[in-house]
């Protein structure tokens, strides 16, 4: 276990191609209130910027990249992972944890 009974995660997600970088940046903004709402840390956060997919993704070929990682109470990456899906504007996201 990390510190406090938090553990180290990193999160990947896509975001919807047609999405500015003011709205990129608001859902960032507001993933980061969600971690510290659940007592966790944001430690970094990479904006990857927008790259062709592997494949296509609700017809979409393009996605801007977001990479996170963070401290956080296991039982809090539930409020992240409702928060992603209930986005319409995040296309795929994949959270792990580090530290095990």
């Amino acid at each position: 276990m990390a510190e406090n009974g938090r553990h180290e995660y990193e999160l990947v997600y896509i975001l919807h191609p047609d999405m500015d970088e003011e709205g990129i940046l608001a859902l960032n903004e507001r993933l980061g209130q969600i971690v510290q709402e659940q007592q966790g840390e944001v430690t970094t956060t990479e904006l990857w910027g927008r790259r062709t997919l592997a494949y296509p993704i609700q017809k979409h070929f393009e996605g801007h990249y977001v990479l996170h990682r963070f401290l956080l109470p296991p039982e809090a990456t539930g409020e992240i992972d409702r928060f992603l899906r209930l986005n319409e504007n995040v296309l795929r996201h994949l959270m792990l944890r580090l530290d095990k």
